[in-house]
């Protein structure tokens, strides 16, 4: 197993391995970023060999970083790649733009929140990029949730140890959970209402839509 595979790299290279697997994940790999800070933190009680403090904040650190360059990934080939090949997926520019007008009105709370969220914690960046989300903003709630996670995971796996480990795993499933229904339901409001909420992003965004640009 993966984590079986990463213990063994945290209790010799504690705090290099949480940076880089928590910023590759962040990026957009499928990595365990969250266990590897856990064990860390776990590592960190348990012995006392590592420091818990430079534990949370390369973990902060490789977050911000990690979520940073897939945010430009996604501001660079995402849309890029849509305005050419979007159109085989049914992806004209009113829909297009119209992911960009829900990105805006709601994509605070998928950065900050995507955080805690497994799928979510790899792939919000890089959708903020390909929505042109504000980079301002991105970096704020961006940087606001990866500080809060490290804490809460960090302090969380330092002072409970195995029974915090137990416990954020179902939580996470549940949390997934409803962020799975709740896209269902925005998908259904969507589908049935989707001339409407076209109409109000193409007011929104007038123009032709540009594949390139640098980051608000």
């Amino acid at each position: 197993m993966l984590i079986e595979t990463i213990k063994p790299l945290i209790a010799q290279h504690a705090y290099l391995a949480v940076f880089c697997i928590v910023a590759l994940e962040s990026s957009g790999l499928p990595l365990p970023g969250e266990t590897a800070l856990v064990l860390a933190a776990m590592f960190a009680g348990a012995t006392g060999l590592i420091d818990i403090k430079l534990v949370i904040v390369l973990a902060a650190a490789g977050a911000i970083l990690g979520d940073n360059l897939g945010f430009l990934a996604g501001r660079r080939f995402g849309l890029p790649l849509l305005l050419n090949h979007g159109h085989r997926l049914g992806l004209g520019d009113e829909r297009i733009k119209l992911g960009q007008y829900l990105f805006a009105h709601h994509g605070a709370k998928i950065v900050f929140f995507g955080r805690f969220i497994a799928l979510l914690r790899i792939f919000a960046a890089f959708l903020a990029g390909v929505n042109r989300y504000s980079w301002g903003q991105f970096l704020f709630y961006n940087a606001s949730g990866g500080i809060i996670w490290a804490l809460v995971f960090g302090l969380g796996g330092y002072a409970f140890g195995d029974a915090f480990e137990r416990v954020a795993g179902p939580l996470g499933k549940i949390t997934l959970g409803c962020v799975v229904i709740g896209i269902f339901v925005g998908w259904w409001l969507i589908h049935t209402q989707e001339q409407k909420f076209i109409a109000r992003a193409v007011k929104a965004y007038p123009g032709p839509l540009r594949g390139e640009g640098a980051a608000e």
